[in-house]
């Protein structure tokens, strides 16, 4: 079995880490429409995970849960980056670290309360000079707003947004002619959500 309103919004918001071209996406969903959500993204995870997919439940915030669709293996290489490995190194998580480590700082340091924590940036894919500006300068001076805040390759990142967009738009094309996630990787059905 599946949800299709689960699916629906697992492609419009993740589309791009479905089809391996960001290491990342995250999602926040209503924990009161999804109350058994920590169970269907394991479930998402067992059925999915043969091809490259992960989803975990970063944390329950009030009432909304963030859940986090990627692909282990983009991630740890983008995280492993210089410059990404810095900022992270920067705010404490630990330097040389697996990816369920890092994982684990980030889940602290969203409990914790207090600031947002914007390394998650350096999750979602996003250009480790973007994340760092951001951190710097609040949002405030970037030269374009989409998937992230650009500051430094605009060109680059409108290329990127566009591919975004229309990855989104032709799974959820296939969504709409009733096609469901297991079907597009070609795996037994996941479960209700």
């Amino acid at each position: 079995m599946y949800s299709a309103r689960f699916e629906e919004v697992v492609v419009r918001h993740c589309s791009p880490t479905l089809v391996g071209i960001k290491p990342a996406c995250l999602i926040s969903l209503d924990a009161a429409e999804y109350p058994r959500l920590p169970r269907t993204v394991g479930e998402y995870t067992r059925a999915l995970g043969e091809k490259g997919l992960r989803f975990e439940v970063l944390c329950r915030c009030r009432r909304r849960f963030l859940v986090l669709v990627f692909r282990p293996k983009l991630l740890a290489e983008h995280l492993a980056r210089p410059q990404a490995a810095q900022l992270l190194a920067d705010a404490d998580y630990p330097g040389d670290a697996p990816l369920s480590a890092l994982l684990r700082r980030l889940r602290q340091r969203l409990l914790a309360g207090g600031d947002f924590p914007h390394e998650i940036g350096l999750f979602l894919g996003y250009p480790s000079e973007d994340v760092a500006a951001f951190q710097t300068d609040g949002g405030a001076g970037c030269r374009l707003c989409g998937y992230w805040k650009v500051y430094h390759d605009v060109e680059g990142a409108r290329r990127q947004f566009l591919r975004y967009d229309r990855c989104r738009d032709a799974l959820l094309d296939r969504l709409r002619a009733g096609m469901t996630l297991s079907r597009l990787f070609g795996v037994p059905s996941a479960p209700a959500a």
